[in-house]
């Protein structure tokens, strides 16, 4: 199965000039419990906004670039969309898409599930998520109970595809 999963904001916003809205320690500790020892894909971007550039630790890391020159260490290139469902049907097990924007929209039609962690505030964003409560083909089911950190509000939600 192909899971997204992001942090939003209120209006879905997921960054802006290529880092995270927001540091929400708890929410870096699901997201690394969550991926960990399954396959990540994410753009080339996202993993050059990376702590060093360097992949995630303990995953099978993925990039899409069209580039291909682009062959960094400790991660399978792949060149579109076609590819990673590819990938992703061989591979078997869940895998995780994790940004940045272009990749969601691309991925999500092959997705069959997003966890989203849902943060109250609305800080200037750049790239978005789609918002999956105005998609029809989606429905939240599973929602937990509201958390805080630093007087910023969240909750972690699971969408199924219907």
């Amino acid at each position: 199965m192909i899971t997204a999963i992001a942090a939003v904001s209120r209006n879905w916003g997921i960054g802006r000039d290529n880092d995270l809205l927001y540091n929400i320690p708890e929410d870096k500790k699901f997201f690394r419990r969550t991926t960990l020892e399954h396959t990540v894909i994410m753009g080339r971007k996202t993993l050059l906004s990376l702590p060093n550039g360097k992949p995630f630790k303990d995953r099978n890391n993925v990039v899409l670039s069209r580039n291909k020159d682009f062959h960094p260490e400790g991660v399978t290139v792949l060149g579109s969309v076609e590819e990673a469902v590819s990938y992703a049907e061989n591979e078997g097990g869940e895998l995780f898409i994790v940004g940045g924007g272009s990749v969601y929209k691309e991925m999500l039609p092959f997705c069959g599930k997003a966890i989203i962690t849902k943060i109250d505030g609305t800080p200037d964003a750049d790239v978005f998520f789609p918002n999956l409560d105005e998609l029809p083909e989606w429905k939240l089911t599973e929602e937990s109970e509201e958390q805080e950190y630093e007087g910023v509000k969240y909750k972690f939600c699971t969408y199924e595809r219907i």
